[in-house]
């Protein structure tokens, strides 16, 4: 039987101070914790350090998710898209130092450049993906890319979008996949049932279908035990990380009772 270990993603305390989120990450109770570098608790030297430290006095281990809000990797713009890549460099470089398990990124966004050059954005993605990937091996850096909800502009949010992906995509990467934002397309059973060999990585919170709302895992319509038995059945060892924005010890013990 396959094993899965519960995580806590920062991104419910991301509104907080970083020394706050850091009180709320020692107080958890849990020991994978990923870190979100965006916002408030945008990484830097002396918070890698704390983190470091904190690693060491609990026993923890960390992921890191990319900056997402400012960061499409399929920007048009040639200058642009090379600055956000270094953007991400620089959350790998900390990822590294914090040797984490996993580095999470999201993909590009197809912008009105589609309009008049159709695919341009599926090509910059592609670009994108497999300069960052060798950024990654360089920093022996465990990145991997996560599907991404409706009703936003990301170039690849379907299972059909990843199929297409992982089709073209020359490089060896694995997926983040997102329970609650493939749940929005109604593809929780498709994504697993196509990629399951590929999931390095899980993400979950809830919702009602009709939008990524990160509700506490119980509160919304994804059927969680046939989720878990559906990723059991691939042999999935990795991480579940909760990603709710409340309720974070009700979410847990939840997933607990699953496990």
């Amino acid at each position: 039987m396959s094993t899965m270990e519960l995580a806590l993603s920062t991104l419910f305390c991301l509104h907080k101070a970083f020394e706050e989120a850091l009180r709320d990450i020692a107080d958890a109770g849990i020991s994978n914790i990923e870190i979100v570098d965006a916002g408030r608790h945008t990484l830097d030297e002396n918070r890698v350090d704390m983190l470091l430290d904190l690693k060491t006095e609990q026993g923890l281990s960390y992921s890191v998710h990319a900056p997402f809000t400012d960061t499409n990797i399929a920007a048009d713009d040639p200058f642009i898209r090379e600055a956000i890549i270094e953007r991400l460099r620089r959350s790998m470089n900390w990822a590294s130092r914090l040797d984490t398990q996993a580095f999470v990124f999201h993909p590009g966004n197809s912008t009105p450049a589609e309009r008049v050059s159709p695919g341009l954005a599926w090509a910059n993605n592609l670009r994108s993906v497999e300069a960052l990937m060798g950024l990654a091996g360089g920093l022996e850096v465990h990145a991997m890319i996560e599907n991404v909800p409706e009703p936003f502009h990301y170039v690849m949010k379907s299972a059909e979008d990843f199929g297409r992906f992982f089709d073209e995509y020359e490089g060896d990467i694995q997926m983040v996949l997102d329970v609650a934002h493939a749940n929005v397309r109604g593809e929780i059973g498709t994504f697993i049932g196509i990629f399951g060999n590929r999931i390095g990585h899980v993400h979950v919170s809830d919702n009602q279908g009709d939008a990524d709302t990160h509700l506490p895992i119980g509160e919304g319509y994804i059927d969680w035990e046939k989720t878990i038995q559906a990723l059991r059945r691939t042999g999935y060892e990795g991480w579940i990380t909760v990603e709710s924005y409340s309720e974070i010890p009700e979410s847990l013990r939840l997933l607990r009772e699953l496990l």
